[in-house]
């Protein structure tokens, strides 16, 4: 969401940051008998159609919203035949339907433009006013928008993106983005936060021990309980983050952070701490749940791939240094893996031995001389076998992007292996990966529907993403 229709329009319209914007014009409007500010300047300006679009608003009974400018990128994919004008049009149109903004019919509907300056995306611009005074419906514009999406790919033979589960990470806002680099800061605040709570969460036993951790990690914690003092959610903040002029903390809920960190999805973690001794068993649980895998459902599997997220964190945590760097980026490459859409079952094989394992690293440290950091070393391989599972489960249940994601995961853990002392895994897809932890993986802009924005590389198919 936007305030300044003119502002967007003059960049949508103008060279670009980096001239990367060729031939800007419009492909579909409100009215389709509406000139075009680049092809006919002498009928229409870009000052004009910005006040045309506002209209509505500036008609608006009381305050004008803050934020009333809708603003989305529609893009196909790399290697997707260029599409027309005309098929633009339909593409945007349909957006615009889906999405509440325009309904087809609907002469009372917002006004709203649709800009290409390349080849392989347009930008809808909408303004949030209907002509008749009354506020668009725009709940779930984002889903509904994906599956127009899906619908095009399939007509056209454009290729496919991965389903909208819901489960991949939220990423970071462009001011978020921009904050971080103020500060001088590697990562945001929210991938810290993200980090460091998910390590907590795959370690802690209970919500006492859960939220301490999150404390003895430096982070603010604020709980939300009921009248009888039960814990019903929680937030996190980072020292030093503060809004408003420094007036106040950023507050992160666990769900703004990531599916899986809300207190339900935390709790479902929490099993009793093994034994001393059972750390020394932790590679032969990792070989058997890697095998029991292979023979899961889908909601039994789904609930030993979030088991085995949660052991690749806590491996991480207690690493010896020479392997902690990949291990971690390992970890963080194969979150989304861990988040499998559908329905779960918690009392899948697979998931009781990674569960033990996680535990027994944890205790590791603690109960022998440097036991901690033989147990990773000895597990690297094992963990490599169980991530290959993962991966052909997900295969066999048409995950595509989880898929993915525990490949690149594979593909970091084979690098750990071999810096361990490890022979060379012979398994697994024969592809590259980066072997540090990617702050910015995937998309950065805002609310991205296709997940990649237009600077980032390697659009996505035909999709859409608000901008603000």
């Amino acid at each position: 969401m936007g305030e300044a229709t003119y502002t967007l329009l003059e960049y949508l319209f103008g060279p670009g940051k980096r001239d990367e914007h060729t031939d800007p014009h419009l492909v579909a409007t409100w009215d389709p008998h509406l000139p075009c500010p680049a092809r006919h300047p002498e009928r229409m300006g870009l000052g004009e159609l910005a006040d045309l679009l506002d209209a509505p608003v500036e008609a608006l009974r009381g305050a004008r919203p803050p934020q009333h400018v809708w603003h989305v990128s529609v893009r196909n994919a790399p290697g997707d035949r260029v599409l027309s004008d005309a098929e633009w049009a339909q593409v945007a149109a349909a957006m615009v339907d889906a999405a509440g903004i325009a309904p087809a019919g609907d002469e009372q509907a917002c006004r709203w433009v649709a800009v290409r300056h390349a080849e392989d995306h347009i930008h809808l611009v909408a303004t949030l006013a209907r002509v008749d005074g009354r506020q668009p419906r725009l709940r779930g514009d984002i889903l509904a928008m994906h599956a127009v999406a899906r619908e095009f790919e399939a007509r056209w033979g454009l290729t496919p993106m991965s389903p909208q589960d819901r489960t991949a990470v939220r990423r970071p806002s462009t001011g978020e983005l921009a904050k971080a680099g103020r500060r001088g800061l590697l990562e945001t605040a929210r991938q810290t936060l993200q980090r460091t709570v998910r390590t907590a969460a795959a370690l802690a036993a209970s919500d006492t021990d859960f939220l301490d951790r999150l404390r003895d990690a430096g982070l603010r914690v604020r709980e939300r309980r009921d009248e009888a003092g039960v814990l019903l959610g929680y937030a996190v903040a980072l020292p030093g983050d503060r809004a408003d002029a420094g007036s106040r903390p950023v507050w992160f809920s666990g769900s703004s952070l990531a599916y899986d960190l809300s207190l339900p999805r935390v709790r479902e973690r929490f099993e009793p701490l093994v034994g001393p001794a059972d750390w020394s068993a932790a590679e032969r649980l990792v070989r058997q749940a890697a095998a029991a895998l292979a023979r899961s459902g889908r909601a039994e599997g789904a609930g030993d791939v979030a088991a085995l997220g949660d052991l690749l964190v806590a491996a991480a945590a207690h690493a010896p240094a020479a392997v902690r760097e990949r291990l971690a980026a390992a970890a963080d490459a194969f979150e989304q893996a861990g988040r499998a859409p559908g329905e779960r079952s918690l009392e899948g094989r697979a998931r009781a031995g990674w569960r033990a394992s996680a535990r027994a690293l944890e205790r590791a440290p603690r109960t022998t001389r440097g036991g901690g950091a033989v147990v990773v070393l000895t597990l690297l391989v094992a963990l490599v076998e169980a991530v290959e599972a993962s991966r052909l489960w997900h295969e066999a249940q048409q995950h595509r992007a989880q898929a993915k994601a525990a490949a690149d995961a594979g593909l970091l853990l084979r690098e750990a292996a071999a810096a361990a002392g490890a022979p060379p895994s012979r398994t697994g897809p024969a592809r590259t990966a980066r072997t540090s932890r990617t702050a910015g993986r995937g998309p950065a802009a805002p609310g991205a529907v296709t997940g990649v924005p237009p600077r980032a590389p390697g659009p996505p198919k035909p999709g859409s993403g608000k901008s603000r």
